[in-house]
């Protein structure tokens, strides 16, 4: 098991949850979270249940983390938050959270969700000019790498995820 941390700038608690790492590389690091864990929403002061499978990445040197709804083999949806690089620690990883997300709902097109959050928090928070731009530029690269197909991009995770339950059910 592995504890996931969002933290807003700069190190603010805002959720948490677990999942089972499944992967850990120099780049990155994969997860995958069985429906029906609890997630603790800081900063609504609240835990929620969630109902769905995903396979998520935390990159330990790009600007953004990505989760994938899985079912049946099948990537239905995906979020992509723009972040500072995850830091992983023992059995934590966390990472800022820097509010734009980039987001393919079930049966939609790919949107940029939470540009109004990211002005609002870049004052509240005093989000210097260089993290600003960080986050423009990590929104940028992120969106190429989704129309290359390149990596995670490129449905390579569901064969981690196959592999994997073939051992367990041997």
């Amino acid at each position: 098991m592995i504890h996931m941390k969002s933290l807003k700038y700069p190190d603010i608690p805002h959720y948490e949850w677990k999942g089972r790492l499944l992967r850990k590389t120099p780049e990155y690091v994969m997860v995958l979270c069985e429906s029906g864990r609890e997630m603790k929403h800081h900063t609504k002061n609240t835990t929620f249940t969630i109902d769905v499978t995903s396979l998520e990445y935390f990159f330990l040197k790009e600007g953004y983390t990505v989760a994938m709804e899985i079912e049946e083999g099948k990537i239905l949806s995906y979020y992509c938050n723009i972040a500072m690089p995850s830091v992983l620690h023992g059995d934590q990883i966390s990472f800022v959270d820097l509010d734009l997300d980039l987001v393919k709902r079930r049966n939609a097109d790919w949107m940029i969700v939470d540009e109004d959050e990211f002005e609002i928090h870049s004052v509240k928070y005093g989000y210097p000019a260089e993290i600003k731009e960080y986050a423009l530029k990590s929104l940028d690269l992120l969106q190429k790498k989704i129309n290359e197909g390149l990596f995670p991009f490129d449905g390579s995770g569901l064969e981690v995820i196959e592999r994997i339950k073939s051992v367990e059910d041997k």
